[in-house]
This record gives structure tokens, sequence and C-alpha cells, in this order.
């Protein structure tokens, strides 16, 4: 069991929140293309205010607790970790009340380098308690635009949750999958369950367009934000996101754990 107060100890020491490694320059450009309409920072989700650049900051500074001041354009950003707390109690209360009701869930993550294992032990103990973890369209097609042009992913699965890999990438080792903000895989995801005539997820659990992708049609999702992801807070803030908990998204992968520990606690599940 992980305390609250050694939780946000912990939270400090590994820069999952306190001062993090997002750059204020990072967090400011994203605000910028995010007003902008940019579909790579929007990533999904189709706004209904009309969120200007002062708009966001104000925002981010309520969600996240970054500086409100707009001279402040240079350094590091900082996220209250008495926020990342109030959000992972959040968080955990939607994933206990999915494992009380026994309801289909699908988790996904665009971070599988750093996040794989902490979306794979809450799949693990989803289906502990009776929830199915579902894997719609697994080895299907996904063509997303990167800086590089356009480039196709398989969506594939691993221990139960979802991420894109190149083809012919290896299914084992350190290369779990592929960096990606993109809502499409989600969307591919969903089309093919509703497709297939099974189960739909009544919980998304995840990143980037995992969770915008998913609220924007209409599923109840949570997940996790930077300071330079915008439009999940925005999600938020409008109702089609359920629950946002504001965190550095790409520390090492060891140092979730203890956020692994305290959810499931909280949840009253098991590893």
């Amino acid at each position: 069991m992980v305390s609250t107060g050694a939780l946000r100890a912990h939270l400090l020491a590994a820069r999952l929140a306190g001062t993090v490694a997002t750059s204020r320059e990072a967090s400011l450009r994203s605000y910028r293309l995010f007003a902008a309409r940019d579909p790579r920072v929007v990533i999904g989700l189709d706004p209904e205010g009309a969120w200007g650049e002062r708009d966001l900051l104000r925002l981010m500074a309520e969600r996240c607790g970054v500086s409100a001041d707009p001279a402040c354009v240079s350094g590091l950003d900082v996220i209250d970790p008495e926020r990342t707390l109030s959000g992972l109690d959040a968080f955990a209360d939607r994933i206990g009340e999915a494992a009380q009701r026994r309801v289909p869930v699908l988790l996904g993550t665009g971070h599988p380098h750093r996040l794989l294992g902490f979306y794979a032990a809450l799949a693990d103990a989803l289906s502990a308690a009776g929830c199915a973890v579902l894997t719609p369209a697994h080895g299907r097609c996904v063509d997303i635009t990167t800086r590089f042009g356009l480039r196709t992913y398989n969506l594939a699965y691993v221990r139960g949750v979802a991420l894109v890999r190149e083809p012919g990438a290896p299914s084992t080792g350190r290369e779990t999958g592929a960096h990606t903000h993109s809502p499409l895989p989600v969307r591919t995801a969903l089309a093919a369950a509703a497709g297939a005539g099974g189960p739909l997820p009544e919980l998304v659990i995840g990143d980037h367009g995992w969770v915008c992708g998913a609220g924007q049609l209409g599923f109840e999702a949570i997940g996790l934000a930077d300071t330079d992801d915008p439009a999940l807070f925005v999600g938020e803030a409008e109702g089609s996101v359920s629950v946002v908990v504001p965190l550095d998204d790409a520390v090492r992968s060891d140092y979730y754990r203890p956020l692994t520990r305290y959810v499931l606690n909280r949840a009253c599940l098991s590893q």
C-alpha cells in the first residue's frame, strides 16, 4: 500500500509532478497550435469553445498548476502534485466503479515505452475482477500522418493494452511499439468492435488520441496527460473526457509503479 504522503514524495522525486522535464516552450507551442486547431494537437477532439491561447493558459494553470503568467516563456514547466493526487483519486474511483459493474473496457497508449506497464497492470486487475478487456481490430492497418509523411502502422495488443507498431517490428522485447498522439487507432478499434456486433467499451483508459478520440465519440474516457497536452484538459472542461491526471507522461517506466499500486488499492483491486 502506498500512502498519500509517500506518493506525493515520489511524484516530486521522480519529477512526475513538481518541476517536470517538459519545457515551457513546448507547452506554449502546443497551446498556440491547439488554438489554431492543428490536428496534431487537437488529437481527435472537436472543441465546443473558441479556446484561444490565453484561455488555454488559464485552463492549464487551473488543471495542472503551470504558471498563468503569459510573460513566463522559458524554462521547465510545473505540475502541482496536489492536482496529480486529486486526479489519481478520481481516476481510481472510475476504475473501481467499472470493476464493480464488470463493464467491458478498452485500454490503449501512445506512450508504450513508458506507460505500457502501468496500463497492463490495470488491464490485469480489471480482467481478474470480471471485466472484459477488449482487443478489437488486432493486426489492423492504421495510416497515420507523421512529420515524416503518411506511415502505415499495425494495431496490436500487449497484455490487453492497444498500441501501434511499424509493420515487421518484433512483437517481443524492448521495442514494444511506436509513439503516437493520433486518434485513428482508437477510432479503428471502436469501429471494428461495433462492426463485429460484440460488446463496446463502457470505459476507455489511456492517453493522447485514445482518450480524446474515444471521448469525442461519446465513450467515457479517462487518462493521463502532460502540460503540453491541452486537448485532454479541454475535453475534461467541456465534459467529453471524464478524468485527466496531470503528470509527466515520459519518465522511466518503473517510476509509474507506485502510481499503479496507489490506484489499484484505492479501486479495491489486487495486482
